[in-house]
Formats: structure tokens, C-alpha cells, sequence
């Protein structure tokens, strides 16, 4: 019972309090709704006297601006109208101007008149006088002016080619013989053998079922080996042999390597073939390493950049004309240090830059351009000497060359090339130079035949002996040179041999 009394109470305390409460909540909204009308009420007023004080200011501010525009369009009426003022008086210049040009023009129309009947009448003059020269002399004008400068033509060659002759003959007499001593001194201390030009390598197989294991199941194997090598391989009917072809030398000696370590090792599948390629290609930079290294020692050069000593290692496996590359830029080396000491000059800087001016050649599978221009790029990426630079860059011609050591870098490889047996050429390309040859001097007036002897390096002229006479056969030797130099390529020089032979027969009776 009393629990039930005290639960009675609890709830009537429990809505005495909830009323309680609402009737509190009823009297604050009302509060809190009259101060917000009352918020409202002056922020409104406040607004409306700021709209009125920023009117007045925009008019303000109107007012002013309109001022400055009817004061700054005032200015403007003034400079214009004075603008027009100068205008009008240019105008009237110019007016006066055009008047005595006029004046002008036709005083000199009168005057053009004038002197085209002038002209006239001395043009008739001189073709009468003309025809009265024609009638005296028996020839036309244009016959006499021809065989004038014919005359003069063979007079001043006929001079020129003895001037010239007795210029050569004391030029030779004393240049010919140090530059032969020079030239021939350094070619006969310096010779390398012959490495012959090839795009092709041959593998020697054990036995015929060797060629099937490279092949491998599909051709699995054989195209594992050509995406690593990057070369191909050629199979054929060829009894125990197979053929690697590549264009790049190095990655060639790479592929041939590695196809070797693989017949001999016999185990050939792919993965095994990707290792075996790893070990070649090390061998193959450490062999091209110590063939810079050799290079640079051979010559006798120092303090050199070691990338350098690597790119001119990798010459090792470049050949020009069959001519093993590493081979000839030590070789000209050594022939452009005799020619620097024979003339006092620094020997050492030409046997550097000698055997650096074929650097280009060892990146032009991988780079577009000349070699010469390729190689001073490198030089000079590598912080060699300007001097060295230009050297490499001018070797070819395609840089005029401003020093010595560039014009004996030039000599040396041109020497070293174009010394018997250093290089070859095609059997087409040979050919075709020689009938060249014999084509360029037969094609001379009073030519009888021609003949390419000594393997092209000389070519010998008879010409007619009643047509020809000594002075116009010199001429003849030295048109059929340039005529050569211009039309056609070939290593060191060709001799032109003019001979003009005189036969007198008489009978006894």
C-alpha cells in the first residue's frame, strides 16, 4: 500500500513538473520572438540609412567623374583641332609640292625625248659605220668579236700554262722533295695487316643434329636466340655450319660468342640462352675496354677520359673498306706524330687528335650524322682541348680547318687509308671507276685513246700528235684532273699522263 501511495506520488510530482516546465518554454519563446522583432526592426532601419548615404555617394561620385570626362573631351577638341590645323597646312604643302613635281616630270619627259632621238640618230651612225667595216673587212661583226676572244683564249693559256710550268718546276724542285721524305718516312715505319669488311659470321657445328637443338621444339629455341642477340640466325642446307648476320659488329661478336659457349656447353633452351648472352656481352665490354686501353698505350697518350678510352675501344669491332678501324686510327697516330716532329710542331697534340678522329664511327649505328661531327660532339661532352675538337670535326672538310693539327690529321688518315693494301672496294665500284676514268679523257678534243693502269691510280692519255701540240697537252693533263676531282670519289690521288708522240719515217732509195 505504501508503495503504491509513494508510486501515486511520483507521478503527480513527475507532471507537475512537465507542466511546470512548458509553461517556462512557453513564456521564453515568447520572449526570445519579441526581441527578434525588435533585431529586425534596426537592423532595417540601419539598412535603410546606409542605402540612403551610399546613394548620395554614387551621385557624388557621378557628379565628380562627369566633370573629369567634360574637362578631359575639352582637351582632346583642342589637340584635335590643332591636329587639323597642321593637317590642313601639309595638305597645302604637299599641294605646292605636286605642282612643281609636275613641272618637274615634264621637263623631263622633254628631255627623255630628246635623248631617244639622240640615241637615235648615234645608233644609225654606228650601224652604218658597222656595215662599212663589214664591207672593208670581208666578215661579220659577231665572226671578228668570236675569233678575237678565241685569239685571246689560246694566247693567255698558252701563257698561263708556261707560267705555270716553270712555277711547278721550281715548286717540285724544292717542296716535292721534303714532302715526299716526310710521307714516305712515315709510311714505311707504320703497317697494319688487312681485316676484312663482313656482315656475316660462320659457326662450325659438331654434327647436323646440333642444328635441330638450336632450332628446338617450334623454333622456340631460335627465337629465344634472336630476340636476345638481336642478330639472326641463318640455317640452311650448309653441312655442319650455321650463319649469324648482323649489320652492328659488336652485337654480332656477342651472338657469336654466346651461340659457341652454347654448342659447346649443349644445353639450349631459352632461359640458359639469356644467361650465356649476359656472360658474352661482359667479355665483349671488358675485350672492348682493354682494346681502348691498348690503343691509348700504344700511341703513348695519357690522362685521358675513361669513357673516351671505352668508345675508342668499341673501334675494335668497326672495319672501313676492310679496314679494321681501332687498327688505323693507331696507325695514323703514329704517322701524324712523324709528319708533327718532321715540321716542329707538337706532336703529341696531333697523335691525339689523330686518334680520336674517328671516335664517331663507334656510335653511328645508334646516332644520325657525320662521324666527324659525331665524334667532336663526344670530345667535347668529355672535356677534351678545343684544338682536339676541331681536329676531329674537320677531318672530312665539313669544318673549314684553322690549325695545323687539323690539316695533319687529315694527311694521316688519308695516308693511312689510301696505302696499299690498307683498304678495298667492291669489284662493281672498281669497275665502274676505272670505265670512269677512261670516259673523262676521252671525252677532250684531239684525245686518240686512254687507258686506267695501276689499278686506277694512273691514267695515260695519247693525244693526237698534229692537233696536239706540248703546251695545249699540259692543258689537257690538267682539265682531265679537275674534270676527276670533280666528278668523281677515291682514296689518295690518281696521276694524269698526257703523251704526245712524234714519228718521222723516211725512205732511202
Amino acid at each position: 500500500m505504501e508503495i503504491v501511495i509513494g508510486l501515486i506520488g511520483l507521478l503527480v510530482g513527475i507532471g507537475a513538473g512537465y507542466v511546470a516546465r512548458q509553461v517556462m518554454a512557453q513564456r521564453e519563446a515568447t520572449s526570445a520572438e519579441a526581441r527578434a522583432k525588435t533585431v529586425i526592426a534596426e537592423a532595417q532601419r540601419e539598412a535603410e540609412s546606409i542605402k540612403r548615404e551610399a546613394a548620395v555617394e554614387a551621385k557624388d561620385q557621378v557628379f565628380k567623374l562627369r566633370q573629369e570626362a567634360e574637362a578631359d573631351l575639352k582637351a582632346r577638341r583642342v589637340e584635335i583641332d590643332k591636329k587639323e590645323d597642321r593637317i590642313s597646312q601639309r595638305e597645302a604643302t604637299l599641294d605646292t609640292r605636286s605642282v612643281s613635281l609636275d613641272r618637274r616630270e615634264q621637263t623631263l619627259e622633254t628631255k627623255e625625248t630628246e635623248i631617244t632621238r639622240a640615241r637615235e640618230e648615234i645608233n644609225k651612225i654606228a650601224e652604218r659605220a658597222r656595215g662599212e667595216l663589214e664591207r672593208v673587212a670581208g666578215m661579220t661583226a659577231q665572226d671578228a668579236k668570236q675569233g678575237l676572244i678565241e685569239q685571246i683564249e689560246d694566247d693567255a693559256k698558252r701563257d698561263a700554262m708556261s707560267i705555270v710550268r716553270d712555277i711547278e718546276a721550281a715548286a717540285r724542285e724544292e717542296g716535292d722533295k721534303r714532302a715526299r721524305k716526310i710521307i714516305a718516312i712515315a709510311m714505311q715505319r707504320v703497317a697494319s695487316e688487312l681485316t676484312t669488311e663482313s656482315t656475316v659470321a660462320t659457326i662450325t657445328l659438331p654434327n647436323e643434329d646440333m642444328k635441330g637443338r638450336i632450332i628446338g621444339r617450334e623454333g622456340r629455341n631460335i627465337r629465344a636466340f634472336e630476340a636476345a642477340t638481336g642478330t639472326n640466325l641463318i640455317i640452311d642446307d650448309t653441312p655442319e655450319a650455321v650463319v649469324l648476320s648482323c649489320f652492328d659488329p659488336i652485337r654480332r661478336e656477342m651472338a657469336r660468342l654466346t651461340l659457341e659457349r652454347l654448342i659447346s656447353d649443349g644445353r639450349i633452351q631459352p632461359v640458359r640462352i639469356e644467361e650465356v648472352h649476359e656472360k658474352s656481352k661482359a667479355q665483349i665490354e671488358n675485350e672492348i675496354r682493354e682494346a681502348g686501353e691498348w690503343a691509348v698505350l700504344e700511341t703513348g697518350i695519357t690522362d685521358m677520359h675513361p669513357e673516351l678510352v671505352r668508345v675508342l675501344g668499341r673501334l675494335k669491332f668497326r672495319t672501313s673498306y676492310g679496314q679494321n678501324v681501332l687498327k688505323h686510327v693507331v696507325e695514323a697516330a703514329h704517322i701524324a706524330g712523324m709528319i708533327a716532329g718532321e715540321l716542329g710542331t707538337d706532336a703529341q697534340l696531333a697523335k691525339r687528335c689523330t686518334l680520336l678522329h674517328d671516335l664517331g664511327k663507334a656510335v653511328t649505328h645508334e646516332v644520325e650524322g657525320s662521324h666527324a661531327l659525331i665524334g667532336a660532339e663526344i670530345a667535347r661532352r668529355l672535356k677534351e682541348s678545343p684544338a682536339v675538337c676541331h681536329a676531329i670535326e674537320a677531318h672530312h672538310g665539313e669544318v673549314e680547318q684553322r690549325t695545323v693539327e687539323a690539316v695533319i690529321t687529315q694527311t694521316a688518315d688519308a695516308i693511312s687509308g689510301a696505302r696499299p693494301g690498307a683498304r678495298r672496294e667492291t669489284l662493281e665500284t672498281y669497275v665502274k671507276r676505272l670505265e670512269r676514268l677512261e670516259e673523262i679523257a676521252g671525252e677532250f678534243e684531239g684525245v686518240e685513246k686512254v687507258y686506267a693502269m695501276q689499278a686506277g691510280r694512273e691514267v695515260r692519255v695519247m693525244v693526237k700528235p698534229d692537233e696536239v701540240d706540248d703546251l695545249r697537252a699540259e692543258v689537257i693533263a690538267r682539265d682531265v684532273a679537275k674534270k676527276v676531282e670533280e666528278e668523281l670519289q677515291y682514296p689518295g690521288q690518281i696521276r694524269i699522263t698526257v703523251i704526245r708522240e712524234t714519228r718521222s719515217s723516211a725512205y732511202a732509195k
